[in-house]
C-alpha cells in the first residue's frame, strides 16, 4: 500500500492559491512514502518549504492525519488520480485533484511523481469562440454536411487545400466541390454514417486541384447528433497523409532499390548498382568512389577518415549525357581537400545534406579547381553520404541534384544512406571474401605438389581449379608420391566444406597420406588409419568448435588410393566415398574401374576393400574429384560420357588429354572444385630386374656380392659397384643372421636410381642402433643409412623387405 500527499522548496509567501497564474505543484514520493523531492509550486499551493518536507512521512500532510485518509493504491497499479484532503502549513484543509505516476528508473529504483494543478484567474474567453477558432484555425479538413449533404460549414484548412472559399462551396456536395471517384465513395459513406449514426472512414488519393497536384487523406466521417440524440450533420475530417505517403514510397524506393544493390562479390559492380539505384529516382547525379584497399595482409583502417583523402572514382551515372558532374574518369583517383564536405562527411562518419551556396561548398570551390563541375553543371543540391560498413570506412557516395528544383530533404538523405549502407555491406563482404579467398588460395597453392615428380613407372599431368562461385576454394587436392620398389602412389581426394578450413584441413590430411604411405601401408590399411586420424582430429576440436562446423573437420572427406607397381604392372586400389578411376586401355577403350566404394572418412568402424589389376603397359588412370561431374548444365551420367569420349581421343601428350576433359565437361567456372590427375603406365621389363634366391647359409653373401658386381657391369654401372656390395652385403648378412629363410636379393634399375632389395619371411622389423667402440656389430643398418639416399622397410602379408636406394647421377 502507497500513501499520497504532496509539497516543494523554498520559504512560500503567504499568497492565495487560487489567484494570480495557473501552476502545478509537484512532489515525489517513495515507495515506503517519504518525501524525497518537493517543488517550489508544492510549497506555494501548501506553504511547507523543501527543508520541512523532505525526508518526512508523506502522511503528515493528510488533513485528517490518520493511514484511513490515505488512498489506497493496489499492488502493480501505475497511475492513480483522485481527491485528497491535505492540511496548509497554517491549518487550513484543502481538498485538491492528485494525479500520481509511477516511475522506475533504469538502476530498479520506483517511486510515485504526484501533480496536482491550480487554475489561474478566470479568463475573459468564452467556450464558445474558443470552440469556433477550433474549427476554423485547425490544421485539418473539417467540413459539415446537412442532411441532403450539402456543404454547410467548412473550415480555413479545406478552404487552402481546395483553393475555395466556404462561400463558394457552401451548398455543394462534395462531388460537385472536387469532382474525383474518391469524392463518390466518400459521399457514400456520409450517407452511411447519417443513416446508421456509426462512424465511417476513408483512407485514399484524392487530386482536388487538378491532376498536377495530389493529396493523400485519412478521412473520418462522424455523426453530428442534438441533445435528443438526432443526427442533424455529419462532420468530415480528413487529414494529409501526403507526408506519410512520401515516407512510403521512399521505403518501396529503399526496398526495390536496394535489392538491386550488392547481387555480386564484384566491389565495381556493387559501386554501379548503387549509383545506378539513386539515379534517376533520387538524384540527377551520383558518384561512388571508394579507399584504396590496404596491403595484403593489413586490416582495413576502423572509425572515421580524416582528409585530404585520395578516392578512386568506381563509378558515376548521370542523367545528363557526358557525364559533366564528373571531369575525373572512372578508375582514375581524386583527391579530396581536408575541409571539402567530402572529407568533413569522412570523418563525422555520417552523411550530410548541402546546397551549393553552403559555407563549406563554397570554400570547396573556390579552393579546390577539381570542384568547378559543381557550378558548370548547375548542381544546387548536394548529398555526401560516407560508405561504412562493420566500423571500416570504405569511402563515399555524393549525389546531386541540377535538373530537379527541389533541394534534397532529411528523408532523401536517410534514404540513401540506407541504400549506401547496403553497397557498403557488400562492398566490404567482397573484400573480405577476397582476402579470405587469396589467403585460402595461397594456402592451397603451398599445400598442393608445384610439380609432379618424374618417375619411371608413371608419366602423369594434372590441373587444378578452384570453385568460381561464392562459396569460396574447397579441399580438393592430389598427389603422386614415390615408394619403395620403384613403385609409385596416386592420390585424389576432397574435403567436405570451402574456405580456409577446407584448405588446413585439406594440407593436414596430404601430409598423413604421405607420412602413411612412407610405412608403405596397402591402400585399405592406409585409409583405415587414415579415418581413425579425422575421427581424432573431429573430436578434439569438437570441444572448441560448433557442431555444425564438423564438416570442415575432415568428418565426410573422400579419398582415392592407387598403387602401382611397373614390375609386375599390378595396380591396387581403395577409396573411402570417392569416384572410381576410369582406365583407358592401349586400344582406346574407357572403363572405370570396380572398386568397392568404402564409407567416406570420419564414419567409423566399417571397412575398406582392396582391388588389385594388371594393367597392360601404356594404359592411363583418370582421377578426379566430384566437382567435375557435377556441373548445372547436365546429369553424371551425361558428365561420365562426356568424359569418356574426352578420354578415348588419342592425345600426343597427357596435358593434351587433361586439357580436352576439362574442355569436354566444363562450359563455364566450376561451383565446386576440380581436381584432375592423369597418369600413364609404363613397366621395368625383366633386362631392368633382377632377382636372386639366397640360403640362409653365411657363406652366401660373398656369391651375392659377386653376382651383383656382375649385374652392375651388365648394367654399366662398374662405378657404383664399391658402394653397392657393401650394401648388398649388410642386407643380406641382417637377413641369414635375424630374419628367417626363404630370402631374396632383388636389384632394380630405374633410369638414375638403383634399387637393392632383401626380403626374407620374418615379421620382425630392424632397428638401426648406436654401437660402442668395442662392439663387433650392430654398424650395418648405420652404414647403410650412410651410403644409401634413402632405406626403409616394407612389410608383406608374410615377412618384409628391406630396401636401400642410390643415385647414379654422380656415376
Amino acid at each position: 500500500m502507497e500513501r499520497l500527499p504532496t509539497s516543494p522548496d523554498e520559504r512560500p509567501e503567504e499568497t492565495n492559491a487560487s489567484l494570480g497564474s495557473a501552476f502545478t505543484a509537484t512532489a515525489t514520493i517513495s515507495e515506503q512514502g517519504i518525501v524525497t523531492e518537493w517543488s517550489e509550486d508544492a510549497g506555494r499551493l501548501l506553504g511547507y518549504l523543501p527543508s520541512e518536507v523532505v525526508g518526512t512521512s508523506a502522511a503528515q500532510l493528510l488533513a485528517d492525519g490518520a493511514d484511513d485518509a490515505a488512498p489506497r493504491i493496489a499492488p502493480g497499479q501505475e497511475r492513480w488520480s483522485g481527491t485528497v484532503a491535505l492540511r496548509h502549513r497554517d491549518g487550513r484543509r484543502l481538498e485538491l485533484g492528485l494525479l500520481a505516476h509511477r516511475w522506475t528508473s533504469t538502476g530498479g529504483t520506483t517511486k510515485w511523481f504526484v501533480v496536482s494543478a491550480v487554475a489561474g484567474e478566470p479568463r475573459a474567453t468564452g467556450s464558445e469562440p474558443l470552440n469556433e477558432w477550433t474549427f476554423t484555425q485547425s490544421p485539418c479538413f473539417l467540413a459539415v454536411f446537412d442532411e441532403d449533404l450539402r456543404l454547410v460549414r467548412a473550415n480555413a484548412g479545406m478552404e487552402h487545400t481546395l483553393s475555395l472559399t466556404e462561400a463558394e462551396m457552401r451548398g455543394l456536395r462534395l462531388p460537385e466541390i472536387a469532382p474525383d471517384p474518391v469524392s463518390d465513395e466518400t459521399e457514400r459513406k456520409m450517407r452511411l454514417a447519417w443513416e446508421t449514426g456509426e462512424p465511417q472512414y476513408v483512407d485514399a488519393f484524392i487530386r482536388p486541384t487538378g491532376p498536377s497536384v495530389e493529396y493523400g487523406w485519412a478521412t473520418s466521417l462522424a455523426p453530428l447528433r442534438d441533445p435528443d440524440g438526432r443526427v442533424r450533420a455529419v462532420c468530415l475530417a480528413a487529414h494529409d497523409r501526403t507526408g506519410i505517403e512520401v515516407e512510403r514510397q521512399q521505403l518501396l524506393l529503399s526496398n526495390v532499390s536496394g535489392a538491386r544493390v550488392g547481387t555480386t562479390m564484384d566491389t565495381a559492380r556493387t559501386a554501379e548498382e548503387l549509383a545506378d539505384a539513386a539515379v534517376p529516382r533520387l538524384a540527377d547525379f551520383a558518384l561512388v568512389d571508394l579507399l584504396e584497399p590496404p596491403p595484403r595482409g593489413d586490416e582495413p583502417p576502423f572509425g572515421p577518415v580524416a582528409g585530404p583523402v585520395t578516392v578512386r572514382r568506381t563509378a558515376v551515372r548521370s542523367v545528363l549525357q557526358g557525364r559533366p558532374e564528373s571531369p575525373v574518369a572512372v578508375g582514375e583517383t581524386a583527391v579530396y581537400p581536408a575541409l571539402s564536405p567530402p572529407v568533413e562527411s569522412l570523418a563525422a562518419g555520417r552523411g550530410a545534406v548541402y546546397g551549393t551556396a553552403d559555407q563549406p561548398v563554397a570554400r570547396w570551390v573556390t579552393e579546390d579547381p577539381g570542384a568547378g563541375w559543381i557550378g558548370e553543371s548547375g548542381t544546387h543540391s548536394m548529398m555526401v553520404v560516407p560508405l561504412r560498413s562493420g566500423g571500416v570506412t570504405l569511402g563515399l557516395a555524393v549525389y546531386g541534384r541540377h535538373q530537379r528544383g527541389e533541394p534534397f530533404q532529411p528523408e532523401d538523405l536517410w534514404l540513401a544512406e540506407d541504400l549506401t549502407t547496403r553497397a557498403a555491406v557488400s562492398i566490404h563482404n567482397a573484400r573480405r571474401f577476397t582476402r579470405e579467398h587469396t589467403t585460402t588460395m595461397t594456402l592451397q597453392r603451398s599445400l598442393l605438389p608445384h610439380t609432379l615428380p618424374d618417375h619411371a613407372a608413371l608419366e602423369t599431368a594434372s590441373r587444378y581449379l578452384p570453385a568460381g562461385g561464392q562459396a569460396g576454394v574447397g579441399g580438393d587436392w592430389f598427389d603422386v608420391i614415390p615408394l619403395s620398389g620403384a613403385r609409385v602412389a596416386l592420390v585424389v581426394g576432397d574435403v567436405v566444406g570451402h574456405g580456409i578450413r577446407a584448405a588446413a584441413t585439406m594440407g593436414r590430411l596430404r601430409t598423413a597420406v604421405r607420412t602413411l604411405a612412407d610405412v608403405d601401408l596397402p591402400p585399405d590399411e592406409l585409409l583405415t588409419h587414415l579415418d581413425d586420424l579425422v575421427i581424432r582430429l573431429s573430436a578434439d576440436e569438437a570441444d572448441q568448435e560448433a557442431a555444425g562446423e564438423a564438416a570442415a573437420l575432415g568428418i565426410g572427406t573422400t579419398c582415392l588410393y592407387v598403387v602401382y607397381d611397373p614390375v609386375t604392372r599390378h595396380c591396387t586400389v581403395a577409396r573411402a566415398g570417392h569416384p572410381p578411376p576410369a582406365v583407358v586401355s592401349p586400344e582406346g577403350s574407357v572403363y572405370l574401374l570396380d572398386v568397392p566404394a568404402g564409407p567416406p572418412l570420419g564414419l567409423g568402424g566399417l571397412p575398406f576393400e582392396t582391388v588389385d589389376v594388371e594393367l597392360p603397359e601404356g594404359s592411363v588412370l583418370a582421377l578426379y574429384t566430384d566437382g567435375l561431374l557435377q556441373p548445372r548444365d547436365h546429369d553424371i551420367d551425361e558428365a561420365l560420357d562426356s568424359m569418356f569420349v574426352a578420354l578415348s581421343q588419342p592425345a600426343s601428350t597427357l596435358d593434351t588429354v587433361c586439357d580436352r576433359v576439362l574442355t569436354a565437361l566444363l562450359s563455364h567456372p566450376p561451383d565446386d572444385d576440380v581436381a584432375l590427375l592423369v597418369a600413364r603406365t609404363r613397366a621395368l621389363h625383366a633386362d631392368k630386374v633382377v632377382v636372386l634366391d639366397l640360403s640362409s647359409d653365411p657363406s652366401v653373401v660373398a656369391h651375392a656380392r659377386r653376382h651383383t658386381t656382375d649385374q652392375l657391369t651388365a648394367w654399366g654401372l662398374e662405378e657404383a659397384s664399391f658402394v653397392t656390395e657393401l650394401l648388398v652385403s649388410e642386407l643380406v648378412t641382417n637377413a641369414i643372421r635375424y630374419g628367417q629363410p626363404p630370402i631374396q636379393l632383388r636389384l632394380i634399375h630405374e633410369n638414375s636410381t638403383l634399387i637393392c632389395e632383401v626380403s626374407d619371411s620374418s615379421n620382425t622389423a630392424p632397428h638401426m642402433r648406436r654401437a660402442r667402440i668395442f662392439d663387433e656389430g650392430g654398424r650395418g643398418l648405420l652404414l647403410v643409412a650412410q651410403l644409401a639416399q634413402r632405406w626403409g622397410t616394407r612389410h608383406a602379408p608374410i615377412g618384409k623387405t628391406i630396401w636401400a636406394e642410390q643415385s647414379l647421377a654422380g656415376y
